[in-house]
């Protein structure tokens, strides 16, 4: 089973960038659905973006033209990179993928039990 360690969270101010990873160790990410959740303790978790096998992307309306997400398959690495942050971004993001099945954000929210997870790294974004 493909394991997870999200690195990259941290403390930022609105406006600005950080670039999360999603080291991957196991098997190949580019076997995966790879995405990205994000959950805090006020609201219902959010399926923020994922990549699917094939290269095609998903994001989020909330997160739409802000966040890229992208594959490298030799570092077997998944890069959220996160621009213009706002307060309401502030959350524990999670990595999780997905050997079959669909792969979209609704995915994510729905059927998350159906994902392997990393531990998640913690953003706050401060006004």
């Amino acid at each position: 089973q493909v394991k997870l360690a999200e690195t990259g969270g941290g403390s930022v101010q609105a406006g600005g960038s950080l670039r999360l990873s999603c080291a991957a160790s196991g098997y190949p990410i580019n076997r995966y659905c790879i995405g990205w959740i994000r959950q805090t303790s006020t609201k219902e978790a959010e399926g923020v973006a994922v990549i699917a096998r094939d290269g095609s992307v998903e994001y989020a309306d909330s997160v739409k033209e802000r966040f890229t997400i992208s594959a490298d398959n030799a570092e077997n690495t998944v890069y959220p990179q996160m621009n213009g942050l706002k307060p309401e971004d502030s959350a524990m993001y999670l990595c999780a993928a997905r050997l079959g099945g669909p792969c979209n954000t609704a995915m994510l929210e729905d059927r998350l039990y159906y994902f392997t997870r990393g531990q998640g790294t913690q953003v706050t974004v401060s006004s």
